[in-house]
C-alpha cells in the first residue's frame, strides 16, 4: 500500500543509497520475475548466505513474491555447516557470493551469485497491489541452538504479518520513523524489523557496520532499534549521556535474560526501553512492556501482545499459541508440528504471570539440574553474577561431581581480571552456598561466534567438562 499511496517515502536507507517504496517495489518485482524465469517455483526452498545489505533484503523479498520459501543462513557458519543445513531443509537453490561456501555446497544445491539474481534496472511497470495469502509458507529460520542442534522453523506470511501488527500496536511506528536493522536477517528479530517497517510505511536502515552504535543512531536519526543485552552494554559504555535525548523513541530489548544493573543504568540515562520475551517459533515477540513502563515493569518480560495467547501450565511451563505461532519444524521433506492437541506450543521455559498480566521468566526447564538433591536453575546464578560490578556476561553449566552428582561452573566475561575466590565471596552474600559455582572460567572467544545472538550452552557445558578433566590430570 505504501508503494501506491506514498511512493516516494524511504523504504530502505543505506549509507550510499536510499530506496523509496516505489523503487523497492519495482526492483523486487523485476527480481521475482527473473527468479521465476530461471526455474524458481512456488514452495521451493531458496537459501541465502549473504551479508546484511539492501541487495540481500531485495532478494529475500523477491523470493517471497515468487511464492518460494526464503531461508537466510548464518554468515558465521563455516561452509560444512551450511551444507548440513541445506540437507536439513532440502534447499534446492543457494544464493551466495562466498566462494568457499559455493565450492562446498555446489554438490548439494544449485548455487547462484546474488549479482546474477538481482535486477536493479529501472522498471517502468506500474505499481500494483501485491496480494499475499496469510497461509503462504514464507521463511525457514534456524533456532539459536542454544540448548542443542538448531531446528529449522517454518513461518508463513501470516505469522510475520500478525507478529508485526501486534508489535506496532504496542510500540507506535509509522511514516517518517526509522528502525535500525541491528540484527541479522538469519535471526527472526531481523526479519521482524523488516515486516514491522513494511506494515507501517516506515524505513529500515542498514548502516553497514554497527560497531559504533552511538554514531549510527545519531547519524541516521534512528527512532527505533532492537538490541540484545550485549549490544546495549556496548552502547552504554561508548555513548555520551545525551544520545538518548536524540531521535530515539523505542529501544526493544530481547534475546535472553536482561541484567537488572544494565536496565537500571539505561533507564537512568533516559533510554526508551521495552523489555520483551519471544522466540523463533513465535515469529519474534510474545510479550513486551508498553511505552514508558517504570523500571519495576522493565524487570519483567512485559504483557501479552495481540494475536498471541499465553498461559502457564501446572508445572510452570510457558505455553503459547496464536496467529504468530510457526507452522512446524522442517526435517527433510516433512514438517513436524510440535503443538499439543489444544494447539499450545510448549516453550520449555519456566515462568509465571502476575496479577497485572506481566510475564516473569525464570529460565529454561531443560537447563535445570540437581546438585545434592537441590534443584538449580542456572539463569538465577547468572542473574546474580551480572549484578557484580566487574561482570558483563555469564553462563552457568553443570559439571560432574562425585559427592553431589553435579555442581555449577561459570564462564564469565569481566571488565577487569577478577579472581574466582573474589567472585565466589561476592556471590555468597546473595546466593545459598550450593548455588555458588565451584569453578570460574574466562569467557571463551568461541562463544561469540556461534552464528546467533545466544550462546550455545551445550558447547559450553562440554568445554567446562573438558577443562575440569584437564585440571584434574595436571
Amino acid at each position: 500500500d505504501t508503494a501506491i499511496h506514498r511512493p516516494h517515502a524511504p523504504a530502505l536507507i543505506t549509507p550510499g543509497r536510499t530506496l523509496s517504496y516505489r523503487t523497492l517495489d519495482r526492483v523486487v518485482t523485476a527480481t521475482a520475475a527473473h527468479l521465476r524465469a530461471i526455474g524458481v517455483e512456488p514452495g521451493m526452498v531458496v537459501a541465502l548466505y549473504l551479508p546484511r545489505t539492501w541487495q540481500a533484503v531485495v532478494v529475500l523479498m523477491a523470493i517471497l513474491r515468487a511464492e518460494a520459501i526464503a531461508s537466510p543462513l548464518s554468515t558465521r557458519w563455516p561452509p560444512e555447516r551450511v551444507v548440513d543445513r541445506l540437507k536439513q531443509i532440502q534447499g534446492v537453490l543457494l544464493i551466495t557470493d562466498d566462494r568457499a561456501v559455493t565450492a562446498a555446497a555446489e554438490d548439494e544445491a544449485a548455487v547462484l551469485p546474488a549479482s546474477t539474481v538481482l535486477l536493479t534496472g529501472r522498471s517502468e511497470r506500474r505499481t500494483e497491489p501485491w496480494p499475499l495469502s496469510v497461509d503462504q509458507p514464507a521463511t525457514i529460520v534456524f533456532t539459536s541452538g542454544s540448548s542443542g542442534a538448531p531446528k529449522a522453523a517454518l513461518h508463513t506470511i501470516g505469522n510475520h504479518y500478525f507478529s508485526a501488527e501486534g508489535s506496532n500496536r504496542n510500540i507506535p511506528l509509522g511514516p517518517g520513523d526509522r528502525w535500525l536493522l541491528s540484527l541479522p536477517l538469519y535471526h527472526v528479530g531481523g526479519l521482524a524489523i523488516l515486516f514491522r517497517c513494511w506494515l507501517a510505511g516506515a524505513a529500515a536502515v542498514i548502516a553497514g557496520s554497527t560497531a559504533d552504535l552511538p554514531h549510527v543512531l545519531t547519524a541516521h536519526r534512528i527512532t527505533h532499534v532492537s538490541m540484545v543485552p550485549t549490544q546495549l552494554r556496548r552502547l552504554l559504555e561508548t555513548a555520551e549521556e545525551d544520545v538518548a535525548a536524540g531521535t530515539l523513541s523505542a529501544l526493544l530489548l530481547g534475546g535472553g535474560p536482561l541484567p537488572e544493573a544494565l536496565l537500571e543504568t539505561a533507564h537512568a540515562r533516559g533510554y526508551p526501553l521495552h523489555a520483551t520475551y519471544g522466540m523463533t517459533e513465535t515469529s519474534s515477540q510474545v510479550t513486551t512492556t508498553p511505552p514508558g513502563a517504570p523500571l519495576s515493569r522493565l524487570k519483567t518480560a512485559g504483557q501479552r501482545l495481540q494475536h498471541r495467547d499465553l498461559r502457564i501450565s501446572a508445572d510452570r511451563e510457558i505455553l503459547v499459541r496464536g496467529n504468530v505461532l510457526f507452522r512446524g519444524y522442517v526435517v527433510g521433506d516433512t514438517i513436524q508440528d510440535p503443538r499439543d492437541a489444544d494447539g499450545w506450543f510448549h516453550t520449555g521455559d519456566q515462568g509465571r504471570v502476575d496479577d497485572q498480566g506481566y510475564l516473569h521468566v525464570r529460565g529454561r526447564a531443560d537447563n535445570q539440574f540437581v546438585s545434592g538433591g537441590e534443584n538449580i536453575q542456572p539463569e538465577e546464578i547468572e542473574r546474580a553474577l551480572v549484578q557484580l560490578d566487574d561482570v558483563r556476561r555469564a553462563v552457568v553449566v553443570p559439571v560432574p561431581d562425585e559427592e553431589f552428582g553435579q555442581r555449577p561452573a561459570a564462564f564469565v566475561d569481566t571488565v577487569t581480571e577478577a579472581s574466582p575466590s573474589r567472585l565466589a565471596r561476592q556471590l555468597e552474600t546473595t546466593l545459598p552456598r550450593f548455588m555458588v559455582p565451584v569453578q570460574f572460567y574466562p569467557w571463551p572467544a568461541s562463544a561469540d561466534h556461534t552464528g546467533g545472538v545466544k550462546v550455545r550452552r551445550a558447547a559450553l557445558r562440554n568445554e567446562a567438562r573438558r577443562r575440569q578433566k584437564t585440571n584434574r590430570s595436571s
